[in-house]
């Protein structure tokens, strides 16, 4: 179980990185997908998840010893996979001011939520234990080895997680994406 802890928090480390450049660099700085009408939907699911994932880290990852907080982060991880699958069935209309969505990001994004989803099931493999009378929920796992790295990496998603989440819901807010654009213009690096 100790090296689950690992892991998990290996497959989230490198899923927030590259959440980072597909969820801000691309969607936002470089696309600006919040900008144009037929993108509008994708952005609202990219916001949706955006939203839905501090909140996962929080009741699924981070809230020990209340088997509560479990369950919500499991109907969260549940809605999530919802949007998702409504997110990838409409990117190919979102994307056709572009051309359609790039090779790479597509392939970008096969990593992003692999990472995302292959984390929460090896946290799971950890939490639920199979016993004769069922599946029990361990609810305390500080006192494996690791786990304090884990909480380490877990406290310190989440507030570029939020971070992500409240841009995500910024430049939705049509007069504070005309001031995001007229900032991010005077950027010529990317």
């Amino acid at each position: 179980m100790e090296i689950g802890l690992i892991i998990t928090s290996l497959l989230l480390i490198v899923f927030a990185l590259l959440a980072v450049i597909d969820g801000f660099y691309l969607h936002i700085f470089k696309y600006r997908l919040h900008n144009y009408p037929e993108s509008k939907f994708e952005h609202l699911t990219h916001t949706i998840r955006a939203v839905l994932f501090p909140a996962i880290v929080y009741f699924l990852f981070l809230k020990q010893n209340c088997n509560i907080s479990f369950y919500i982060g499991l109907i969260l991880v549940i809605i999530d996979l919802i949007v998702l699958a409504i997110d990838a069935y409409s990117e190919k209309d979102s994307r056709a001011f572009m051309g359609g969505l790039p090779r790479w990001e597509y392939i970008l994004h096969l990593f992003v939520n692999g990472l995302h989803f292959s984390s929460i099931a090896v946290f799971l493999a950890i939490k639920l234990d199979l016993t004769n009378n069922g599946v029990e929920i361990i609810s305390d796992l500080s006192g494996f080895k690791n786990f304090e790295i884990f909480r380490l990496v877990i406290i310190n998603l989440i507030p570029g997680a939020i971070l992500l989440a409240l841009i995500h819901i910024l430049v939705a807010i049509k007069r504070i994406a005309k001031y995001w654009d007229l900032w991010r213009v005077k950027i010529n690096c990317c």
